[in-house]
């Protein structure tokens, strides 16, 4: 009888082409499977709470996998942690109910930007940020990342994704925490669901909305007009960060 693993991860994305599995391509899937490969002899699928993007983070990322293996749970993940890559961590690995999966039962998922704005960026942190030198305004951009609390359709912030049916989303928080100390400004956002690159999009628009490219009414209007041409421009993906996933 298989069993169904649940895993928590944490990885740096900087060298993978994302989660999903590529083509001759490092991917975080692509390299979970393999890994799992070589200590169970099987081949197995392992199924993400949602799919980062290529050069995204991961503090929490949840998945899960069927396998046929009795290898005790402790053993299983020192062996994971063995044989995958350094920057890929497993966190821990529990045995969850047979009709657990960690895609669709996830109920919230929390991501966080981090944008270094000064005129330097050390290079301990450029890969785990956008640096960002232009001076912005904290204050509208505060007011702008509120307008997208509650349900919507997310189209001007969501590029092409023809798998999914609704872009409609439930936005539970969204709002920037400022570290004026070390001139850090970290854009949290907790919702039901995501589309591609929602996140990277809205920061984005905040951006643009910093430097007065965009007012703050003018964030209302772009997420009525359902149209990605009126919205921002895409947020590099290393500042980006999948937090926790809630069920």
């Amino acid at each position: 009888m298989n069993r169904n693993l649940r895993l928590e991860l944490q990885y740096d994305g900087t060298d993978f082409h994302g989660w999903q599995i590529q083509p001759s391509l490092p991917t975080i899937q692509g390299s979970l499977t393999q890994a799992i490969h070589r200590i169970v002899s099987e081949k197995v699928h392992v199924n993400g709470s949602g799919r980062t993007d290529a050069g995204a983070h991961a503090l929490e990322q949840v998945c899960n996998l069927l396998t046929s293996s009795k290898i005790p749970l402790v053993n299983f993940q020192k062996a994971m942690n063995s044989v995958l890559p350094p920057s890929i961590r497993v966190l821990r690995i529990e045995e969850a109910p047979e009709n657990f999966h960690s895609r669709f039962d996830a109920k919230i998922k929390h991501y966080r930007y981090r944008i270094l704005n000064a005129k330097g960026c050390s290079p301990f942190e450029f890969r785990y940020l956008h640096h960002y030198p232009r001076p912005l305004d904290f204050a509208r951009m505060s007011q702008a990342a509120e307008l997208v609390l509650g349900e919507h359709d997310f189209s001007a912030f969501c590029d092409s994704d023809t798998e999914v049916k609704s872009r409609i989303r439930r936005v539970v928080s969204s709002s920037f925490v400022f570290d004026t100390r070390h001139n850090l400004l970290e854009y949290n956002i907790c919702a039901n669901g995501f589309l591609h690159h929602m996140v990277r999009n809205l920061v984005g628009t905040f951006l643009e909305v910093g430097t007065s490219r965009l007012s703050v009414d003018d964030v209302k209007a772009i997420l009525k007009s359902k149209a990605r041409s009126n919205a921002g421009p895409t947020a590099p993906a290393k500042g980006l960060f999948l937090v926790s996933v809630s069920y």
